[in-house]
């Protein structure tokens, strides 16, 4: 089962100073509904119930992201991903690739989701939009 949220573990993290979004990379990677993820739990990157496809590369992939500061809310903004092939995933796990691959926020799409045309695209929220990954007001 996927459960989505921000980690437990991250939010302790990010109170310790472990996090620094200016100087770490984060990466995405994709999962299959037999993915066991959940915001208590999950506290690094695993490869159990990964996708698997040929096209997709165990780890997934570096993310681009960048912190944007509007009316006393700051947020992390993480650009759409696109992976190329033939892909199925139920899920997502965003991580720390910098720090050890600490869990940082689990995504479930609701449903297995499929490459269109050969690509595997997440979109974001962008900073304007309900339900950004990492907020702080």
């Amino acid at each position: 089962m996927i459960e989505s949220g921000i980690c437990w573990n991250f939010k302790k993290d990010i109170l310790l100073g472990v996090h620094d979004f200016e100087t770490d990379d984060f990466a995405i990677a994709l999962y299959t509904k037999s993915a066991k993820l959940s915001p208590a739990s999950t506290t690094a990157y695993t490869d159990v119930g990964e996708v698997e496809d040929l096209d997709y590369d165990a780890g997934g992939m570096i993310m681009t992201h960048r912190i944007v500061e509007e009316n006393g809310t700051v947020k992390v903004v993480f650009d759409d991903v696109e992976f190329d092939g033939e892909i199925t995933a139920r899920g997502a796990l965003v991580y720390n690739y910098t720090q050890g691959n600490k869990a940082v926020a689990i995504l479930n799409f609701g449903m297995d989701q499929s490459s269109s045309n050969g690509v595997f695209k997440i979109r974001f929220p962008k900073f304007h939009d309900y339900g950004n990954l990492i907020a702080i007001k």
